[in-house]
């Protein structure tokens, strides 16, 4: 499975995002930290760092989020909206909106790893598209794991978004809405992307 590698502090600050909406509320960097800012963006730069951004935050790779768009184009409502509700959407995502883990790839790792159950049955694909009603889990023999006690521990006071409901003593999430543009947590000009691929 193709996995980014790429340094989180040091992309984040190349496109222009906090750490924080990786989940990384601690790292920084210091590049380009004493560099005048740089000459003006054409258009085509500033759809591209748009594109770039979504796919860091979510951890999604070029194939994928083009199927993601041609998706939401064929969607009724905004193509933009419908293509962040789609990576919100995705059981990665939610396993971190959760608490369950601290960032969105170690989300993914858990999920990959066979830990999770989507309404009672083991699912092992981090995009999996959770719908309202569905029920998220920590499968039985996994519930011992210091590692998901420590990130509920860390992420007890974390809010959790209104289209989900978390029981920590229980560890049980439930996706009680469809999550909605309002519920993405970090800047993004979702009709630039839809511009450049449009061309």
């Amino acid at each position: 499975m193709a996995k980014n590698r790429q340094p989180i502090a040091k992309h984040a600050k190349a496109l222009g995002i906090s750490p924080a909406a990786m989940g990384y509320y601690k790292k920084e960097t210091t590049r380009n930290s004493n560099t005048q800012t740089r000459r003006k963006k054409s258009e085509y730069a500033g759809q591209l760092q748009e594109k770039q951004k979504v796919k860091f935050v979510y951890g999604v790779l070029e194939k994928q989020f083009r199927g993601y768009y041609e998706k939401a184009v064929r969607m009724p409502g905004k193509a933009g909206d419908n293509l962040l509700i789609q990576l919100e959407s995705r059981l990665d995502n939610v396993v971190f909106r959760l608490g369950y883990a601290a960032t969105r790839r170690e989300a993914r790792q858990m999920v990959n790893h066979g830990h999770f159950t989507v309404n009672g049955r083991k699912v092992n694909i981090p995009s999996y598209q959770v719908k309202p009603g569905m029920v998220i889990e920590i499968k039985e023999s996994s519930r011992s794991i210091e590692r998901f006690k420590m990130n509920l521990e860390a992420n007890a006071y974390h809010v959790i978004p209104k289209w989900l409901e978390f029981d920590a003593q229980n560890m049980i999430g439930k996706v009680v809405a469809a999550p909605t543009r309002e519920d993405v947590d970090f800047p993004v000009e979702e009709h630039l992307i839809v511009e450049l691929y449009s061309k």
